[in-house]
């Protein structure tokens, strides 16, 4: 989609699980303030996603098809169009100058894609993978026939050394998430009345012994309320933490987050085991976007080999839950201490890490793999 009465610089068309569902769907996040950012450059930006997507249809189940106009009211500058089976992929490109295919795609359309590039598709291709399953589960990856694919955009240097090592080399391009700081911002009464908040999803047992370590087990021996929202949440879950003393909410619009942040004195990163073994070094877009809304941030242990951030200025990191319990004893208690947090947070997004940074940051890669493009951007 692109601005009314602009003449579009470049056709840039993305393939995702979902654009219009953020139901235990982290990557829709970024990919809609990236998008948005490309949008008001004056690119044509068109989103392709399956009708039948497993994100759009958990959303529409739990919530009813009202569900989907969060989407709509908080992003009227972007739309997806729905493909199935029929669908006409050489049609899908048409006009294309810029397509990027998401590692959620279905490896059968990704392969397709790959194959109009073959046969003389003028479109820079790229892959963008924001996920754990190149090393999680390199089976399934090996689905995708990445042959025609002129790079691929990895979310981490962990990642992207994985890439490399299947020889991409220099083809395998870092490029980290980011807020968007249209939609994350700080709230404009400054006031958080409640302690603690933890956004995020139950899913697959990947960080369960961490969340009662680093979030359940100190908040309560702080004797500080916790509220939860998320998804996938299963009976056992939510006894886990009715037994902390922690009130589960239930699933939140992504859109929301930023005004629920607004309420809370702290909120907490607990990355999921993978990201702190066998991808170090990644954070998960929770953190972008808590610094982005000023909320003082305490992390569970996790290595910043890639120096995004200032531990220690930026957010507070607690080693176990001793020293958790006292990081939110001293946010809870010290108004300055939260103050420093939360400017000195802000201050490292809107330096280095939002969707205006990345947006760039794409355009030129995209002119690197093919200079006659560096005209329309």
């Amino acid at each position: 989609m692109q601005r009314p009465g602009v003449q579009p610089d470049m056709r840039i068309v993305y393939f995702t699980h979902s654009l219009t569902s953020c139901w235990n769907h982290g990557n829709a996040h970024f990919l809609r303030g990236l998008l948005r950012e490309l949008v008001n450059r004056g690119h044509d930006v068109v989103v392709y996603e399956p009708a039948n997507g497993w994100s759009r249809k958990n959303l529409i189940a739990d919530h009813g098809e009202a569900a989907l106009e969060d989407f709509r009211t908080h992003f009227p500058e972007l739309r997806a169009r729905l493909y199935d089976e029929r669908s006409n992929v050489a049609a899908m490109l048409q006009g294309a100058d810029l397509v990027m295919v998401h590692e959620w795609t279905d490896p059968a359309l990704a392969n397709m894609i790959s194959q109009q590039r073959q046969r003389g598709g003028r479109f820079v291709l790229l892959f963008h993978d924001t996920h754990h399953r190149s090393v999680s589960d390199p089976e399934a990856m090996r689905r995708f026939d990445l042959s025609a694919y002129d790079g691929v955009l990895v979310f981490g240097a962990s990642l992207a050394e994985v890439y490399r090592r299947a020889g991409w080399g220099s083809r395998a391009f870092i490029f980290h998430e980011a807020a968007d700081i249209r939609l994350f911002k700080p709230p404009a009464d400054g006031l958080r009345r409640k302690a603690i908040v933890w956004i995020g999803n139950w899913g697959d047992d990947e960080r369960t012994e961490e969340l009662a370590e680093y979030l359940l087990k100190p908040a309560r021996a702080a004797g500080l309320p916790t509220d939860i929202y998320g998804v996938r949440y299963p009976r056992a879950a939510r006894q886990t933490l009715a037994a902390h003393g922690a009130t589960y909410r239930g699933w939140l619009a992504n859109a929301e987050v930023a005004s629920v942040f607004a309420r809370y004195r702290m909120t907490v990163h607990v990355p999921r085991r993978l990201y702190r073994s066998l991808l170090p070094g990644i954070p998960t877009i929770r953190v972008f976007e808590a610094l982005a809304c000023g909320i003082p941030l305490l992390s569970a242990p996790w290595t910043d080999s890639e120096g995004l951030f200032r531990p220690g200025k930026d957010y507070l990191i607690g080693r176990n839950a001793r020293e958790m319990r006292e990081c939110m004893d001293a946010v809870a208690n010290n108004a300055k201490l939260r103050r420093s947090l939360a400017e000195s947070g802000m201050q490292s997004i809107r330096d280095r890490h939002t969707c205006a940074h990345r947006a760039e940051e794409l355009l030129t890669i995209a002119a690197a793999l093919q200079p006659n493009l560096r005209e329309a951007i």
